[in-house]
């Protein structure tokens, strides 16, 4: 049995990790900005902008699992913005390491969420893999500026960094606000359509997660994405599909997309795929490699 200490456990991920977790008989803490203990997890005090955390929290803790990360997308990117949403997942990890260190209770591994968004919102004919370097849009430099605050944790510890794409899961994520516009029969490509959409389901993530945490030999930045990869039209044509409804619509516009989310947009109406072989080979297995199978699970539970 381990212990392992969540940041942004109560988030998509960080929920069903830990149940996860508890299942195999591990002790799980959280870290959160308001009190609060459900069940066996017991969580403890943080607040990154006053740079404070609770060093109880550390105490015997054998690995950390960061996923805290002001939402990307709820808030236009101002430079105030984009400044909050560097700090709200570097700062916060660096934060954490000093706490670590002061007190001298380094875990066996530091664990971080990452995004494909390192590879910038283009959309491209190239599968970009690990060796690739991160781009210089905003989403890039987000990413690049997270990952260089994760891997600060590389002088004491294992670091381990997932790089994920959209998360397919039940109540939550991106399939949510989608799922309900086609239950209107709304389904629709957004822009050209023709953006590729990498994804990974919820449980082949957390299964992900947890080999990163077991396997010692992990290290460094994985992609982690389901085999396929289709482009946003058959995205949504096949989400339409496995509800039974119409896809008839025409796309919603550009200019459209870019007016009520400015340079969020991107994130919508760019995308490339990645290449997951780098995990593959580190031993990742999943359940759901094709996405009609995958929304259908979804849909049904």
């Amino acid at each position: 049995m381990a212990t392992l200490l969540i940041t942004g456990g109560s988030g998509l991920i960080g929920s069903q990790l830990t149940a996860a977790l508890l299942a195999k008989d591990h002790e799980v803490r959280h870290l959160t900005r308001r009190r609060m203990t459900v069940g066996p997890v017991r969580s403890y005090l943080w607040d990154v902008p006053a740079g404070k955390v609770d060093p109880a929290a550390l105490e015997g803790v054998d690995h950390i699992v960061h996923l805290a990360g002001a939402p990307i997308v709820d808030r236009r990117w101002s430079e105030t913005r984009v400044k909050e949403l560097i700090a709200s997942r570097a700062d916060s990890a660096r934060l954490l390491l000093r706490t670590a260190q002061t007190a001298g209770n380094i875990p066996k591994s530091f664990v971080s969420a990452a995004g494909i968004g390192y590879y910038g919102a283009i959309t491209s004919d190239r599968i970009f893999s690990e060796e690739d370097p991160s781009a210089q849009d905003t989403i890039g430099r987000i990413s690049a500026a997270w990952e260089a605050g994760v891997d600060a944790w590389q002088a004491v510890t294992r670091v381990v960094k997932l790089r994920t794409p959209i998360v397919l899961a039940r109540g939550g994520g991106a399939l949510k606000p989608l799922s309900l516009l086609a239950r209107y029969g709304l389904a629709s490509p957004l822009g050209s359509g023709k953006q590729w959409v990498p994804w990974i389901h919820i449980d082949d993530l957390v299964s992900v997660y947890q080999r990163a945490i077991d396997d010692a030999r992990m290290a460094g930045a994985y992609n982690v994405v389901a085999d396929e990869q289709p482009d946003q039209r058959t995205f949504m044509r096949t989400l339409a599909k496995v509800m039974r409804k119409p896809f008839l619509l025409p796309a919603v516009p550009t200019f459209v997309m870019r007016l009520i989310l400015g340079e969020r947009a991107g994130l919508l109406l760019e995308g490339s795929r990645v290449s997951s072989a780098r995990a593959l080979r580190a031993g990742m297995q999943l359940r759901f490699t094709g996405l009609e199978e995958a929304m259908a699970d979804l849909v049904e539970r």
